[in-house]
């Protein structure tokens, strides 16, 4: 995540902003940097007249920090760059923060109304959740599990291009679970509905949350079991069993597919097998 991460630290308090604490800047799914950093200051010039709702983050350093979607992309100064950019391509970018308050944005936006009756929710008094008076309960931040699999066929390792996007690499199988499931179970599904193909020893790795919009990554290895190269065409535009070292293009190690990826590259070269489980 970079040396950067550990000035952040995360906090919640419905006091809003003073003359000078930091923002952090939406604008739809971009963020609005600054050419010194990341954060406009309260009240600022390049705010101009607008003061709109903003939602405190925590601390960065000694300051307090928040989170806004400002009406104007344009405003002198200011660079656009997509959620993409920031957390793909972009190497001094505070990570968590940015993963943090994109999805807790999305969430008070999306929430303003309660989703069982309808009536206009306002902030929850103790912590970070809108509330329905009248049906008495919270709405919090919403979280998606998903699962992200790189999967290992002897020397070789799966990957797969999507077919939603324009992006020129390859990644690994991944998708959301269902209700009812285990992270197991959802690992043998997505890899069966996806690629046709059935696997085995399935072990958990790490975690990252994902802003897109709302997810919680975590990564697994499997190893291939059974079944041939059948793809998903509404999911997959390709894919194909690769080695450590010839590969085509994979997403940085920023994201837990680089990880995972990387990692099991290494075990392969190391001459290592899959430990059971």
């Amino acid at each position: 995540m970079g040396g950067k991460e550990s000035v952040w630290q995360p906090g919640w308090t419905e006091e809003a902003p003073v003359e000078g604490d930091l923002l952090l800047a939406f604008s739809g799914n971009s963020i609005l940097k600054p050419g010194d950093g990341w954060f406009l200051r309260w009240g600022g010039p390049e705010m101009g007249d607008s003061r709109p709702t903003a939602l405190c983050m925590g601390s960065w350093g000694s300051q307090r920090v928040y989170v806004t979607q400002l009406p104007d992309p344009g405003l002198p100064g200011l660079e656009v760059l997509t959620l993409r950019e920031a957390l793909l391509a972009t190497p001094d970018a505070p990570l968590a923060l940015i993963n943090t308050a994109f999805q807790v944005w999305q969430w008070w936006r999306d929430h303003q109304f309660c989703g069982r009756c309808g009536e206009r929710t306002g902030p929850h008094p103790r912590e970070r959740a809108r509330w329905c008076q009248h049906c008495n309960i919270p709405w919090y931040p919403r979280i998606a599990p998903c699962v992200i699999i790189v999967i290992r066929r002897s020397d070789r390792f799966l990957l797969a291009k999507s077919a939603r996007t324009g992006r020129n690499f390859y990644s690994l199988i991944a998708g959301f679970v269902e209700p009812g499931e285990s992270l197991e179970q959802a690992v043998a599904r997505e890899t069966r509905e996806e690629t046709g193909l059935e696997v085995e020893n399935i072990r958990y790795q790490g975690s990252q949350p994902w802003p897109f919009p709302h997810q919680l990554m975590m990564g697994f290895y499997a190893d291939y079991r059974a079944g041939d190269l059948t793809l998903q065409e509404d999911e997959l535009a390709d894919a194909g069993w690769f080695t450590p070292d010839d590969h085509p293009p994979i997403p940085p190690e920023t994201t837990i597919a680089g990880r995972l990826i990387e990692s099991m590259k290494e075990r392969i070269r190391a001459g290592g097998k899959g430990d059971r489980v």
